[in-house]
């Protein structure tokens, strides 16, 4: 079937979002509008099959849009998520089975390291091994001029955003097969980074170069490292950073002049892992509406 041209500013919400008070935890039933993950429209080709996929933060907003790419390719998944998300991890645990696969549901809090450990095994273990890791999970609240805030919620943010990575990354490589793939989400705030996310900013231009290492550290080992920078997505992080009076203009000043879908994100992934990007290594692939990384 051939499916039909569409523009690209129009093909969703082309106006901001409803303002919010930044309370909400971060779920999906939570966030108006919901965002597209995909569930009614990707269609899968067997890209993935028989691959074995460890996606964290994997039960709403852009993980979730990856798992149901993946399962649609036929790769069974193991999510991670906190355990305040379950709603939203059964919902995409459903979604992954409804494909035929494997869905394993993994809460864990992945800021402490042998949390982090854990979820590489228990998914390695319960996948019957694992051939692609997505270090999606990250954490940002909008922060006060001049870096007013709590070396706490510094901490929370450098342990989700970066110490769990490596953490994962180092529990992964010794069971990772040539040809495996690791994915992490970057971020367009590595390169042009906002104020107000100062932190968040930091750790995503980190995330970069860790990328850019690792891929070149196991390339000999047959193993890919990529990333994918994001532009403004609308996902349940979204309103509950905290910047109520922005939501209205989020994803405005893309030059395609709106916010971007969860599934719009998926095929990114999707392409990383497969066999068509087989001499892709060390790579940061912008999905930003037409923004410069």
């Amino acid at each position: 079937m051939t499916e039909k041209m569409r523009d690209p500013r129009t093909k969703y919400r082309s106006r901001g979002f409803p303002r919010d008070d930044g309370s909400q935890p971060g779920l999906t039933a939570e966030t108006t509008p919901r965002p597209d993950h995909g569930e009614y429209s990707y269609r899968g080709a067997g890209r993935l099959t028989g691959r074995r996929a460890l996606i964290t933060g994997g039960d709403s907003g852009i993980g979730r849009a990856v798992a149901v790419a993946y399962a649609r390719e036929g790769a069974d998944v193991a999510i991670n998520y906190l355990p305040e998300e379950a709603a939203d991890a059964e919902e995409t645990g459903q979604l992954i089975e409804a494909e035929g696969r494997d869905a394993v549901l993994l809460p864990a809090d992945i800021r402490d390291e042998q949390a982090s450990a854990a979820v590489v095994q228990h998914a390695a273990q319960q996948l019957g091994g694992l051939d692609l890791l997505v270090l999606n999970a990250a954490y940002q609240r909008r922060r006060a001029d001049d870096a007013a805030f709590s070396t706490a919620e510094f901490d929370r943010v450098m342990r989700t955003n970066l110490y769990a990575p490596f953490w994962m990354v180092r529990e992964a490589l010794p069971i990772l097969p040539p040809g495996a793939s690791v994915i992490v989400t970057t971020s367009i705030q590595a390169s042009s980074p906002s104020p107000a996310l100062l932190d968040y900013a930091m750790t995503k231009a980190a995330l970069v170069a860790f990328v850019q290492a690792l891929a070149e550290q196991q390339g000999p080992a047959g193993i890919r490292v990529n990333g994918v920078a994001p532009g403004p997505v609308w996902t349940p992080l979204i309103p509950a950073t905290g910047w109520p009076e922005k939501l209205p203009e989020f994803g405005q000043d893309t030059p395609l002049g709106r916010a971007g879908q969860p599934a719009e994100l998926a095929g990114a992934y999707v392409y990383l892992a497969s066999e068509d990007a087989s001499y892709v290594s060390g790579a940061i692939l912008a999905v930003t509406g037409g923004r410069h990384l």
